[in-house]
């Protein structure tokens, strides 16, 4: 490859890193499934919450989080964001 297509594929990657910080914080707002209630919404957080704290250190790498982020999204009320 010539140095501009390095270049484009170097923005072009940090154009793609930027927009998945973007909607990981989008999403984190409204990662339940569609079509729940204030009540369904609720008990979904509860359940994924409960979930995350007994995963493994091994299933924990897997999603990129430490015991310690997984404990404190886990200890969360479940009206919480």
């Amino acid at each position: 490859m010539n140095g501009l297509s390095d270049v484009r594929l170097s923005l072009h990657s940090q154009e793609l890193a930027a927009g998945q910080e973007r909607a990981a914080g989008a999403t984190s707002v409204h990662n339940a499934p569609s079509g729940l209630g204030l009540w369904g919404l609720y008990w979904h957080r509860l359940r994924t919450r409960k979930a995350l704290l007994e995963l493994t250190a091994e299933q924990l790498r897997d999603i990129g989080l430490s015991r310690e982020q997984a404990r404190q999204e886990g200890l969360k009320p479940f009206w919480r964001l």
